[in-house]
């Protein structure tokens, strides 16, 4: 079996029986990435016991004192990987087509300009759709099927460490992104499979966390201007969260929005309006599909 120069990161939080799963799928590929390293965030106590009788001895672990939750996992995994190339998965999730980090190489190649490539996500029950050989440019990624330029993310000050990152991690590090001059491509000739159904978003914990990631996110990011637009935001998500019957959570996550912004006072860096317009542009719109060059190569027929 060949292997690829890249680091594959993945945070984790007491699941070992789907974390081995992710692994086993990940070396299987060929070629395989020449690092993996896991995050266990604090707290968790059975992971590592997990991996010591496991046959991933090469796996690179890293574990926090404090928990940090997934993005602040991926912060300090990406900061310890060897290659400009980090893929990122969840501890459930895995890539679909054996030759996945070979595609990953190539595109990055073709497109120097992109600091992340997302690929397609499937759960569980959905249909897995063909891996045609097109990309677009989009206005931000799913942390759980990804790839990032090492040196791209580090120009950008990182995920905010949030236990429940839902509404913010991905959209915040894309604005980040963007504003120092990178952008975002999806592939679906790279498909990722997360093993779960998301009944978890409907949880009131996540219910809340979706509501004041909105604010945290407006207040660190958006231009003074645009606060407005934040406060909209957090109104529509109410009000969906209302029609969609998740009235639970909604209050304990409008409560702790003055909290959550004092807490991370000290983050807040905003970008430009134009990036910021940009950003709301590509959602809008629909973005144009590229034709990928036909001689990129699949190394499994």
């Amino acid at each position: 079996m060949t292997i690829v120069p890249v680091t594959v990161v993945i945070p984790t939080y007491n699941r070992p029986d789907q974390l081995l799963v992710a692994l086993e799928k990940i070396y299987q590929c060929d070629p395989a990435p020449s690092e993996v390293i896991v995050h266990i965030d604090a707290n968790d106590n059975v992971t590592q016991a997990a991996l010591d009788s496991s046959a991933f001895q090469a796996v690179k672990v890293i574990q926090s004192d404090t928990q940090m939750g997934p993005g602040g996992g991926r912060n300090r995994a990406i900061a310890a990987a060897s290659h400009d190339l980090v893929v990122s998965f969840d501890d459930d999730s895995y890539p679909l087509d054996q030759d996945y980090f070979l595609r990953l190489t190539q595109l990055f190649k073709l497109f120097p300009t992109a600091a992340v490539i997302g690929a397609a996500i499937f759960h569980i029950g959905e249909p897995v759709l063909p891996d045609d050989k097109v990309a677009r440019w989009v206005p931000d990624f799913i942390g759980c099927g990804c790839a990032y330029r090492k040196c791209a993310f580090q120009q950008t000050t990182g995920y905010v460490p949030l236990v429940v990152a839902y509404g913010m991690e991905e959209v915040d590090m894309a604005l980040q992104l963007r504003d120092t001059g990178w952008k975002i491509l999806s592939s679906s000739w790279l498909r990722v499979f997360h093993d779960t159904e998301l009944g978890h978003h409907s949880r009131p914990k996540v219910t809340a966390a979706s509501i004041a990631n909105l604010a945290l996110l407006a207040y660190l990011r958006y231009p003074k201007s645009f606060w407005w637009l934040g406060i909209a935001q957090c109104l529509n998500r109410i009000l969906w969260l209302l029609k969609h019957s998740r009235f639970r959570g909604i209050l304990r996550g409008v409560a702790s929005i003055p909290c959550l912004i004092y807490q991370y006072r000290q983050q807040r860096q905003s970008v430009s309006a134009q990036t910021l317009q940009t950003h709301l542009q590509l959602h809008r719109s629909h973005p144009l599909t590229i034709k990928l060059n036909e001689k990129l190569t699949s190394a499994i027929p």
